[in-house]
């Protein structure tokens, strides 16, 4: 075997999906019907959201960040989007997107001047904003959940690209919203990998001096990271609305360790400088695995957060590790 070959199989990826083949194994060995199409509908809607929200947490972590307000903005994008949209009975999915991805963008702008130009640290700066965000949606906006969203967004959740029925006559529908995140993480994958501001995201996570010293333009970097954080972010508070054809100015609030969790499990480096797309895609999967199918092998809901929490510590560990020997050989 090369060492290409030995080289692939033992990345972090190829640990995770060594993982998600065991777990579905001992899964379909338990229930047969999980190897199915409407399994695979099931955890593509059930990943939806947060495939959305890891794209933007990947990128943000890569270039040596973290936000955790995106939460709080897609709660206050979404929400005041609504409550604009019925204030002045503008029925358009076009406008409502496009007021979200605008409050989503001024919000990642915050976070960049807080970071870029006023030098607090990520955690600090993102941590503020979620506050501010949130306080400012429930102080300003409501309390109130609104069930009666505009007529033709609340049509886009019975738009379906996919139908299946099973055997027992259950139908199960793939939403058209998945399109959103599959676009998305096509963008981030291209640029990561093919263009000059994807090797300035990891460099500037690898070492920002080392970074602006090879002529690459941090504080822009940053910038266009985390208002790209922010855009993710707004449309994905509208996409879960509507999934969920209501408006809750709570709704998201608490996501943030679980996507984090996703990206970090991928492979993606919480000190930053590298990450790939399709690591955070396997993280998410098997975090949602993990989440709408460990009942299935007889283990109670509330031992869930126990399990995600265990492949967590593992996930990271063996990065970790990998890290250490890699810089270890490095030296050598």
């Amino acid at each position: 075997m090369s060492k290409k070959v030995k080289h692939i199989l033992a990345t972090n990826e190829a640990i995770v999906v060594y993982i998600i083949i065991a777990l579905c194994t001992l899964i379909g060995i338990v229930n047969p019907a999980f190897f199915g199409v409407s399994t695979v509908i099931t955890l593509s809607r059930a990943m939806l959201i947060t495939l959305i929200f890891a794209t933007c947490e990947m990128i943000v972590i890569i270039s040596g960040g973290i936000d955790v307000s995106f939460p709080a903005v897609a709660c206050i994008a979404m929400y005041s989007t609504i409550r604009f949209l019925l204030a002045f009975e503008i029925d358009s999915p076009v406008i409502a997107y496009l007021c979200v991805s605008v409050i989503g963008l001024l919000f990642g702008a915050l976070n960049a001047y807080l970071i870029a130009k006023i030098k607090l640290p990520p955690l600090i700066a993102t941590l503020g904003v979620s506050s501010v965000a949130n306080g400012a949606t429930l102080a300003f906006l409501g309390t109130k959940e609104i069930s009666n969203i505009p007529e033709k967004i609340d049509a886009l959740s019975k738009v379906f690209i996919l139908s299946y029925t099973n055997p027992q006559g259950i139908t199960y529908q793939l939403t058209v919203m998945f399109l959103i995140p599959l676009c998305m993480i096509l963008a981030a994958f291209y640029i990561l990998k093919y263009t000059m501001l994807g090797r300035g995201i990891y460099a500037i996570g690898g070492d920002k001096n080392a970074a602006r010293i090879a002529g690459f333009n941090v504080t822009k970097i940053q910038f266009i990271v985390y208002m790209t954080s922010g855009l993710f972010a707004g449309i994905g508070g509208l996409t879960y609305t509507i999934l969920m054809r209501q408006a809750s100015p709570q709704s998201l609030m608490g996501s943030e360790m679980m996507v984090i969790a996703a990206v970090v499990v991928g492979g993606t480096r919480i000190t930053g400088g590298h990450g790939t797309m399709i690591g955070t895609v396997l993280g998410v999967l098997l975090i949602a695995i993990v989440q709408n199918n460990l009942i299935m092998l007889g283990i109670p809901t509330h031992y869930q957060t126990f399990v995600v929490g265990l492949i967590i510590v593992i996930g990271t560990s063996i990065t970790s590790l990998r890290a250490k020997k890699i810089a270890n050989s490095a030296k050598v």
